[in-house]
């Protein structure tokens, strides 16, 4: 299952993305964490008692290289440089297991806190000016426009901050979507954005409390969001020890029983959901024919509609 946090810039987003990735590895479950934030600190938050965790050689400065991997022996992409973020796969492309033994894993996962994690890079210097910053989440897009993963495999992305995440068809390639909000006008203010988009393109979308003091917090989200609220966490002295690095323990038993509880709803609601191949194909298609007609055919100087092969199947069925 993918699962996206998504929320407000200082919401707890970063902080739960890790926990809950955390919480799935500690089960034994095969899982990969992904830094899709502008600010890039998954790793620190895996990894609370390193100073400075080793981060993989980032996914975004080896787009290019990517494009040419997944691209494989497709007939209806002419070149790598014909292929952009949207472009899904088809027959010839090549397909990723998750961890797979595959040239993309090898290069670009590490270990932090234990855990798999991808990075896409930070905005440096270099882009200024020139550049956006989805630039660098195309790389993630084909990555999880191209993953056959299978049951009990998840993947957790920690996504860009506020609405940002519309400004591609990446927040739709998630089995389900978190949205961190903290008990105050401005917590819940990206609330209603992604409910609308959510909600227009059949995306699951959760929300989840987050520094909640008392009863007076609770009812004010309860009163914002309504039915969307599934489950909180309470103001952490564990997380605020370890965010200064003083943490007494790293394990994950020590977290607060009510935010450890917490993390078993947000898990069991993730295992709730069954894989819908068709509507994941279904979107990437959508996406990649707007983007064509948009940009992609006069930057590229062809019809990139015909890149979408009509008798791909989606799911593992492709992997054969």
């Amino acid at each position: 299952m993918r699962i996206a946090f998504v929320g407000k810039g200082g919401s707890g987003k970063t902080t739960l993305s890790a926990l809950f990735t955390r919480h799935l590895a500690h089960s034994g479950a095969p899982v990969l964490a992904i830094d899709g934030d502008i600010n890039q600190h998954l790793a620190q938050a895996l990894a609370p008692g390193e100073d400075n965790p080793s981060t993989p050689p980032p996914l975004g400065p080896a787009l290019s290289d990517i494009k040419a991997y997944l691209r494989g022996t497709n007939p209806r992409i002419a070149s790598p440089d014909s292929m952009i973020k949207t472009t899904p796969p088809g027959r010839g492309s090549r397909l990723l297991r998750l961890l797979g033994d595959d040239e993309l894993h090898s290069r670009h996962v590490s270990r932090a806190g234990g855990v798999p994690l991808m990075v896409t890079g930070e905005f440096d210097e270099s882009d200024l000016g020139v550049a956006c910053y989805h630039s660098k989440l195309g790389a993630v897009e084909l990555y999880l426009g191209h993953l056959v993963d299978g049951p009990g495999e998840y993947v957790v992305v920690d996504m860009t901050a506020g609405a940002d995440a519309f400004a591609s068809g990446l927040f739709t390639r998630f089995d389900m979507t978190f949205l961190v909000a903290e008990p105050t006008r401005k917590g819940v203010s990206v609330y209603r954005q992604y409910r609308d988009h959510a909600r227009e393109f059949g995306i699951p979308l959760a929300v989840v409390g987050n520094k909640v003091t008392g009863e007076d917090d609770l009812l004010f989200l309860k009163e914002q969001v309504g039915d969307d609220l599934l489950t909180h966490l309470v103001q952490s002295d564990w997380v605020r020890a370890a965010e200064q690095g003083r943490a007494a323990s790293e394990a994950l038993d020590a977290l607060e029983p009510h935010n450890r509880h917490a993390l078993t709803v947000l898990r069991e609601t993730v295992d709730a959901r069954s894989r819908d191949w068709a509507r994941l194909h279904r979107h990437a298609v959508e996406f990649h024919l707007r983007n064509a007609r948009a940009w992609a055919d006069a930057r590229t100087g062809e019809s990139l509609a015909d890149q979408v092969d009509p008798d791909y199947v989606p799911g593992p069925a492709a992997l054969s």
